[in-house]
């Protein structure tokens, strides 16, 4: 009797070190509330977001740099987003973002294109250069209706 009740707290505590453990990577991994994120903020501006969520991607060279953490409406009625980026990527003044899309109809992200400036941006600043996002919908729409006018 003694030797199964052993076992029972071996199994218990492994079961728990385990969970402890997944529930650290989810929450470091999926940045859960903020928490396992470090880095520092910027800002963009918009004419047309296309979509951009709060946790979208921002990525440079196909790498993740960070994530959106807000999307809203100025009084301009254009879309600014505030977005976290890792400590260890730092981006010239002359930086570019874009709005993009991951595929032909996947999630949209926002795409950094570093400047050739040697100033650096800070936590706070807001990046001048922007490219709006794509709209196919018009696109087609102006194809299909061109030869109509």
């Amino acid at each position: 009797m003694q030797s199964y009740r052993k076992v029972e707290i071996i199994v218990g505590i492994f079961v728990l070190v385990g969970v402890l453990s997944m529930s650290w990577m989810a929450i470091k991994l999926g940045q859960i509330g903020g928490m396992g994120s470090s880095g520092y903020t910027l800002s963009a501006t918009f004419d047309d977001a296309g979509g951009l969520r709060v946790g979208a991607d921002v990525m440079m060279a196909g790498v993740s740099i960070g994530r959106l953490s807000s999307v809203a409406l100025n009084d301009d009625s254009e879309a600014v987003i505030h977005m976290e980026i890792q400590n260890d990527v730092h981006l010239s003044t002359d930086a570019i973002a874009a709005v993009r899309t991951k595929g032909i109809i996947g999630e949209r992200y926002v795409r950094m294109s570093q400047g050739a400036d040697d100033a650096m941006l800070a936590s706070g600043d807001e990046i001048e250069e922007t490219e709006s996002a794509i709209n196919i919908e018009d696109l087609i729409s102006k194809y299909i209706f061109q030869g109509k006018e």
